[in-house]
């Protein structure tokens, strides 16, 4: 489980194919003291495990499932990643209850000022829009939003300065695909 609270920017050293894996190996600085082979850490929202370590990067194995149905096919060397290490019991929960496990892949519409708040307008697919719920929690990339609209099959997030500076939807606009997981329980509650 994680909380949606993006710990770092990292960077990708490394995107090779073996079979029919993709190799990630990804620079990071915050989320590599305590971090074991093992573990779990969201990167864009995608809960992957630690494969290898080395002193300055993180690798994962992603699966074709994964790297087809996310994201992550679509990373370049150099190209930045959110990453969340998994909680721990005691752990504060900052943000809402995130697994990891990506429902679908959103485009950004629009990326607008409308009355003095960055504003994206996302385009989900239309099959998963019941769990969307007004002023319910969502993880766009892995970042914990709050929707502030839904109208047809566009939704729409506010972005905090603090929000933007320090996930990877500082740079990311119209056309982008973002990782995109609804919150747990409103999915039991569209049921």
């Amino acid at each position: 489980m994680f909380t949606g609270i993006v710990e770092e920017l990292g960077r990708v050293k490394r995107a090779t194919h073996s079979g029919r894996l993709m190799i990630l190996d990804i620079l990071a600085q915050r989320t590599l003291p305590d971090t074991k082979i093992g573990d779990s850490i969201a990167l864009n929202g995608v809960c992957l495990t630690v494969t290898s370590i080395s002193n300055n990067s993180l690798s994962f194995e992603v699966m074709s499932e994964t790297f087809n149905k996310t994201n992550l096919g679509f990373l370049n060397t150099g190209e930045q990643v959110n990453l969340e290490r998994s909680l721990k019991l005691g752990d504060r929960l900052s943000g809402h209850f995130v697994s990891g496990h990506i429902d679908c892949l959103g485009r950004i519409r629009n990326k607008v000022m409308r009355n003095g708040n960055l504003v994206f307008e996302i385009t989900i697919p239309e099959n998963f829009i019941s769990y969307c719920l007004p002023k319910g929690s969502i993880a766009l990339d892995g970042i914990s939003l709050t929707l502030a609209e839904r109208r047809a099959n566009i939704i729409s997030v506010c972005v905090i300065p603090h929000t933007l500076k320090n996930t990877t939807l500082s740079f990311k606009g119209p056309s982008d695909k973002l990782n995109v997981e609804f919150d747990i329980l409103a999915k039991k509650a569209a049921i």
